[in-house]
């Protein structure tokens, strides 16, 4: 028989939020570890020595922590891997040609060029750096890149969500909390209005709750299905 996938989590790390936003919407049941950063489970760092989250482990036995299970260590890879599996909402725009190569594109520019501007201009904001306007500023083109797409349709890749906008969602949070008044009176009416959306949906809600943690408990915790 084969055991639920186990995953490793953290609350409030986008890349772990993505990853439970696709397993919700793919319907996949897991076992849901949360952890935090200061104490990492052993078992989690066997299995992934790089030692960050989401961790999604596809045990074939009921042994979760042998070496011959498959290991999914990156979040845009969790995604994938729930979508493929059952996608009833079409997020991956199987029927559009090249709609899946864009949004892995503009995911990519997310992951790597938004996301440490976005860590940046965080800590600019936290410790009161005086180049804080400056790192705002490196933020803006990706964000008004979204704005854009906003103004075409309700999604980031048409009428429908998709991949993209889940992918996406957990760093404009983050991006919409660092200055909350300078974000609520700029230029962002369809990208606010899309993030309220999101945000207070029954599906970020089912994906926020907070559970014990693993260390504590021992106890894995159902997730999805």
């Amino acid at each position: 028989m084969t055991a639920l996938p186990i995953l490793y989590s953290l609350q409030n790390c986008p890349y772990a939020m993505r990853a439970r936003l696709a397993i919700l919407l793919a319907e996949q049941a897991v076992y849901l570890r949360p952890i935090v950063m200061k104490n990492k489970p052993e078992e989690m760092l066997a299995l992934s020595p790089k030692g960050t989250v989401p961790v999604l482990v596809l045990s074939d036995s009921n042994h979760p922590e042998s070496a011959n299970n498959q290991v999914i260590d990156e979040s845009l890879d969790i995604m994938l891997w729930a979508l493929q599996r059952n996608d009833p909402q079409d997020l991956l725009y199987s029927k559009q040609a090249g709609a899946l190569d864009e949004m892995l594109q503009i995911i990519e520019q997310n992951d790597r060029q938004f996301k440490p501007d976005l860590e940046r201009y965080k800590d600019a904001k936290r410790y009161h750096h005086d180049d804080l306007e400056a790192c705002r500023l490196k933020c803006e083109p990706f964000v008004q890149h979204l704005e854009q797409r906003l103004t075409q349709h309700a999604f980031l890749m048409g009428e429908q969500p998709s991949l993209l906008d889940y992918a996406l969602l957990p760093f404009v949070r983050q991006f919409s909390k660092v200055n909350r008044q300078l974000y609520l009176n700029g230029p962002y009416t369809h990208l606010q209005a899309w993030l309220n959306q999101h945000l207070q949906s029954r599906l970020f809600s089912k994906a926020m709750f907070k559970h014990p943690l693993w260390l504590d408990t021992q106890q894995n915790v159902l997730f999805g299905g």
